[in-house]
């Protein structure tokens, strides 16, 4: 049953993703900036073919394939119930819904479209699939320094006894 939820999430990330990368490109010109909170972000509609800060551009299939080896990889790991904490598959949901949406449009698109830039800090222009593959990314990371290590201390010192 939680698995299920995990999934819907997963899936709702890509939905969202997907629609609003769809209403952007409908409603606003490649390069058009509309202002959402002046001064704090804006939308700018922009085609990415690389990563953060247009790193790797044009490398559509070296993506395609890291994005099924990683996908894999994370199945793998949950199948295996390397990752059981709650945090840790909450972050791996996040991480694969970012994942997937950046993955059809690479797929079908040759780039990814990108529209949420900050104004108040020189950052990269980055979407919605971006901000739920770094938040989960960020949680993966604080699961594996804090959950993780106490879990497999604690089966160490069950195991000790």
């Amino acid at each position: 049953m939680f698995y299920g939820i995990l999934a819907a999430f997963a899936a709702l990330i890509v939905v969202l993703d997907q629609v609003v990368k769809y209403l952007v490109v409908q409603n606003i010109p490649l390069g058009g900036v509309v202002p959402v909170w002046p001064g704090v972000v804006h939308l700018t509609y922009v085609k990415n073919t690389g990563m953060s800060f247009s790193l790797l551009q044009g490398q559509r299939w070296l993506f395609v394939v890291m994005t099924v080896v990683i996908l894999v990889a994370m199945v793998f790991a949950v199948k295996k119930r390397w990752i059981n904490h709650p945090l840790g598959l909450w972050a791996l949901a996040a991480v694969a819904g970012g994942a997937v949406g950046n993955f059809i449009d690479r797929l079908f698109l040759g780039y990814v479209i990108d529209m949420i830039e900050v104004e108040f800090v020189n950052f990269a222009v980055f979407n919605v699939a971006d901000s739920f593959l770094v938040c989960g990314a960020i949680a993966l990371v604080i699961y594996t320094l804090f959950f993780d290590r106490r879990q497999k201390e604690e089966k160490g010192h069950d195991s000790a006894l």
